[in-house]
């Protein structure tokens, strides 16, 4: 009987190595697609346009009416350190809460590897702007029609994050706007940079898909702390579009992103 199980035992370990050889072994080869898929929210809770009263750290109460932002150059770099570049050309995206449509961005043609870092800016790059309006491919009219343009003189709203507020100053709702974008000297374009929590699979035959989390609550509330009631010094509504405030607004939306998870399907 103790020889049958030595047996046994045997025959496991040796398949154990095989096993382990042929994951080890295993041909990466060819390319790939994978899909990053944006997910907003507000301070933990999904979003509800509209109808939802989301309260910031600085106990403003919004409810949020619309929400867009342009996200670009993507880079993703595997565990072997080394990185791809996504084609230039075809790396502009808008994501808009009203349009599920626009919520996974499906990336095509990516080498196969194992991916462990997403990289990606929110609005569209300098170089890219000055390219000028020739240079823009369909996206100048993809951006125009989703209403994030001022205008070509103006460029692009990298960001766009509108509703009604109310406070302990303001107790009936107010209309407030922050669109980001080139403002005077300041370009207000950011880079995210997020580190997978398990690794992206990218094969012929997986297409693994990236859930990322925006928490919109830090669009006002994270490194700077932006009070709507102090931008809206008539009563009638905040409008940041400019000014000292949209460096800092910029500044918390490079903080606004984490990976939730990775599915490799």
């Amino acid at each position: 009987m103790k020889n049958l199980v030595y047996k046994a035992l045997a025959v496991l370990a040796l398949s154990a190595t095989f096993t382990a050889c042929s994951n080890d072994d295993e041909v990466i080869a060819g390319t790939g697609n994978l899909g990053l898929e944006f997910d907003n929210s507000f301070a933990g809770n999904d979003l509800i346009l509209d109808t939802q009263a989301n309260t910031t750290a600085s106990n403003e109460v919004l409810k949020i009416s619309s929400i867009k932002y342009i996200v670009s150059n993507i880079v993703l770099t595997a565990e072997d350190g080394s990185i791809f570049t996504y084609p230039k050309s075809s790396s502009y995206f808008i994501v808009d809460e009203s349009d599920a449509t626009t919520h996974v961005l499906n990336l095509k043609d990516i080498p196969a590897a194992n991916y462990t870092k997403v990289t990606f800016g929110i609005g569209v790059d300098k170089a890219q702007y000055e390219a000028g309006a020739t240079g823009q491919g369909d996206f100048l009219a993809t951006a125009d029609a989703a209403g994030m343009m001022w205008g070509w003189s103006a460029g692009y709203k990298f960001l766009a994050f509108e509703g009604t507020f109310t406070s302990a100053q303001y107790t009936t709702a107010v209309p407030f706007r922050v669109h980001t974008g080139q403002t005077g000297t300041d370009y207000n374009y950011t880079t995210v940079s997020l580190d997978l929590n398990s690794k992206a699979l990218v094969r012929q035959t997986i297409t693994p898909q990236v859930h990322i989390k925006a928490d919109l609550s830090k669009i006002l509330n994270s490194t700077n702390v932006i009070k709507l009631s102090d931008n809206n010094p008539n009563g009638t509504g905040a409008n940041i579009m400019g000014g000292a405030n949209l460096p800092l607004i910029t500044a918390n939306i490079a903080t606004m992103f984490t990976v939730d998870h990775v599915h490799n399907d």
